[in-house]
């Protein structure tokens, strides 16, 4: 519970001053430029590096001490911005130290993610994963909710520069709080296997295990498929209720209180005993409520209820935090621990890559058809997905025996 409780607190204090750099940055860029392609390129330039870093990082926190990665990966991220505060109070204002500093935080979570999911089993007793994993994701819905508001007070009275130098301090306190924390390294039989070889092995390893291949495999289609209630509710929310901003915002608070409740519920719960099961439970409901909520708009011609639509948007938000513990507590559970840093930089790229794959999808043809066809569109596909999950769950799980 110390260790739990070190580890925990240290990713809570180091990711709100992440969130608040995230916030305080993209406000910057879009007061400064005025400019989507500027925003784009900042997208690209703070997602890319870490789907690419990934499959590094994967291979490393199987071969090194995962603590440590984490301590460097953090030291380097507080480093780089820094720089970027002095750069900035020296009169330096160039897009390109924006650009870079986005690109190696970006790697920095490229060996950070699958770090963390690896690490926690070997502090986390295996009956104890599911509940500390629900905390663990209704610190990061917290954050959602917190981080834009503190970013905002400091970003008005400070400037950029102030939001930066809170990260690098809060690094520090996170990076303190993790060295105290006893981590051994993982005592393999192919400890001397080169770099390729690991990373060989980890891809012949999910290709064979049936249980991990199919799970990677529906968490991606699943997230492709959230990418719409995620980011084009907004779209809807004008389109159909009006083009207050207190609406936008209620919607974007409805899903972060949701996901938050979803966590809280889920570590005090502890889920079902069979992961299988509550992943294909939870990703049925999701698509069921994402038909809900198309429904809930104009789209059968009767006059929308904005109250309905925003309970759904709440439940949807409890449903991902569901959906997304259990993946990461199947695979904790699953997977032998010499291989959990790749299986979870793989996963790591999954997440890096899905959301931007399904707006790539459903974003132009939100220009087409309205955005509630494409949630009942989505929550069809889900339903569909989830079933063929479902008749090959027992399959997997014989194979994998």
């Amino acid at each position: 519970m110390r260790d739990t409780t070190f580890f925990l607190s240290g990713q809570t204090i180091s990711l709100l001053g992440s969130s608040l750099v995230q916030y305080a940055i993209l406000w910057y860029l879009t007061l400064e430029t005025k400019s989507g392609v500027v925003l784009a390129l900042a997208t690209a330039f703070g997602f890319l590096p870490q789907a690419v870093m990934s499959v590094f990082g994967g291979v490393w926190a199987d071969r090194h001490n995962r603590k440590y990665l984490l301590i460097g990966a953090d030291a380097a991220i507080a480093t780089t911005t820094l720089i970027l505060a002095i750069m900035l109070w020296q009169g330096f204002d160039g897009l390109w130290l924006v650009y870079t500093t986005l690109a190696i935080r970006s790697l920095g979570a490229g060996i950070q993610t699958p770090a963390v999911g690896a690490l926690l089993p070997q502090i986390v007793p295996a009956d104890k994963l599911m509940r500390v994993n629900g905390i663990n994701m209704s610190i990061q819905s917290a954050m959602t909710l917190l981080a834009p508001a503190v970013a905002a007070a400091l970003f008005a009275l400070m400037g950029l520069q102030a939001v930066l130098i809170v990260d690098v301090v809060t690094a520090v306190i996170g990076i303190s709080l993790v060295a105290v924390i006893p981590v051994a390294r993982i005592v393999r039989s192919d400890a001397a296997a080169s770099y390729m070889t690991d990373l060989r092995a980890g891809l012949s390893y999910v290709r064979h295990h049936a249980i991990v291949l199919r799970v990677l495999g529906f968490f991606a289609i699943v997230f492709v498929l959230m990418a719409p209630p995620g980011y084009l509710t907004p779209l809807l929310v004008v389109r159909t209720f009006g083009d207050d901003v207190w609406r936008l915002t209620v919607n974007e608070l409805a899903f972060g209180v949701g996901m938050l409740a979803g966590g809280v519920i889920i570590s005090a719960w502890g889920g079902f005993h069979d992961r299988m099961r509550m992943l294909v439970a939870t990703s049925f409901a999701f698509g069921i409520l994402s038909i809900c909520m198309g429904l809930s708009g104009d789209i059968l011609g009767l006059p929308g209820s904005f109250a309905v639509f925003l309970g759904f948007m709440l439940l949807i938000g409890v449903g991902v935090a569901w959906f997304s513990t259990t993946v990461t507590t199947l695979l904790q559970e699953q997977v032998e621990p010499e291989v959990q840093g790749r299986v979870f930089g793989l996963l790591g790229i999954v997440m890096a890559l899905a959301m931007p794959l399904g707006m790539l999808l459903f974003g132009p043809l939100a220009d087409t058809i309205s955005v509630e066809w494409i949630l009942v569109l989505t929550g069809v596909l889900a339903v569909l997905v989830t079933f063929a999950m479902a008749y090959q769950a027992p399959r997997a799980l014989a194979a994998s025996s």
